[in-house]
């Protein structure tokens, strides 16, 4: 079992700054594929970012693509989301997962993530 802890949500104006973090405790945290989600109220959960095991390669939706950055320390077993230019509508619970790092499918996809925290809220003021 994977355990996640996000922390760093809060409130912040239009065009802010805000980082999240999530650290991971009982398995291998290298074997990993990491990822951040999104949920706002009535909406799917909605893909944010994702990198692979080694942090080599991340992937993003054109929604926040050249705003958002995902970095992962495998030393400190924690993943990172630096979220910049917040808009309104990036207003939602984010949330951190973990797949096995050998999982192949659809990455955007949360259900091939078997491994969930409990949310931070990130609220985006005008």
């Amino acid at each position: 079992q994977v355990q996640l802890v996000e922390s760093g949500g809060g409130l912040v104006q239009a065009g802010g700054s805000l980082s999240l973090s999530c650290a991971a405790s009982g398995q291998t945290f290298s074997d990993l594929t990491m990822a951040w989600f999104r949920q706002s109220p009535g909406q799917e959960r909605e893909f944010v970012a994702a990198i692979s095991y080694s942090g080599s390669t991340t992937f993003y939706p054109n929604s926040v693509k050249g705003r958002f950055t995902i970095s992962r320390d495998n030393a400190e077993n924690t993943v990172h989301l630096q979220m910049n230019s917040l808009k309104t509508e990036d207003t939602a619970v984010y949330y951190c997962a973990a797949r096995a790092a050998h999982n192949s499918g659809d990455i955007a996809a949360h259900v091939m993530y078997a491994f969930w925290g409990q949310g931070t809220q990130v609220t985006v003021s005008s």
